[in-house]
């Protein structure tokens, strides 16, 4: 980059494409187009794709998980080819935000644990499948999704520390602390004993396990 405003002004674009393409509502799209109606008039209105699997469509409820993921990915990896790898990191943080506060919903989103692995393969491959690998590994033995989300970005920073160094580790940090924030009724939940187990069906008060 030319200099210091070229550099504020790439960092700028990154936030702004980034924002606008996670708040791409999936989820409310698909179910809309296959005439399921709302997707938050259903379970616990969250639009992700573990709302969309409680319509009973497993394949469009992967279509979303797919393509929530990929949102975070494309951000990243766009800006990162246009502008360097520090907007490409910036660009999917900003997707992620996207997601959990879209413009287009009033601000009224998912918990972006999709978009953020997506960001995070993106960013960095390795640092990605480790946390996608944590996630299966929590979930396999506890059985509660929300809480292999949160160990699965809590430990992300982690790795991306050893794997890549301190600006993945920063990213990835503010992204679990994001879904820390987004995630407050699961953890009371949690703590509680009272949050679903995987498989288990939910009232329809609950949020999302984490999508």
């Amino acid at each position: 980059m030319a200099g210091d405003l070229d550099t504020h002004l790439a960092f700028a674009l990154a936030v702004l494409c980034g924002y606008l393409l996670g708040s791409v509502p999936f989820g409310l799209v698909f179910t809309r187009m296959a005439g399921l109606g709302d997707i938050r008039q259903v379970g616990s209105g969250n639009i992700g794709a573990t709302n969309v699997l409680r319509t009973g469509n497993k394949a469009l409820a992967f279509l979303t998980l797919i393509c929530d993921s990929g949102k975070g990915a494309a951000a990243a990896l766009a800006a990162a080819y246009l502008w360097g790898a520090e907007a490409g990191m910036i660009a999917g943080f900003a997707g992620v935000v996207g997601h959990n506060f879209p413009i287009w919903l009033k601000f009224k989103g998912g918990k972006g644990v999709a978009t953020t692995l997506g960001v995070l393969l993106a960013v960095d491959f390795m640092v990605g499948l480790a946390a996608c690998a944590t996630w299966l590994l929590v979930a396999g033995i506890f059985r509660y999704s929300s809480l292999a989300a949160l160990g699965a970005l809590a430990a992300a920073p982690f790795y991306a520390f050893w794997m890549v160094g301190p600006a993945m580790a920063w990213m990835a940090g503010g992204l679990a602390v994001l879904a820390v924030a987004r995630h407050k009724a699961n953890i009371r939940r949690l703590i509680s004993g009272t949050e679903s187990k995987i498989g288990q069906k939910r009232g329809s008060g609950d949020g999302p396990p984490g999508a």
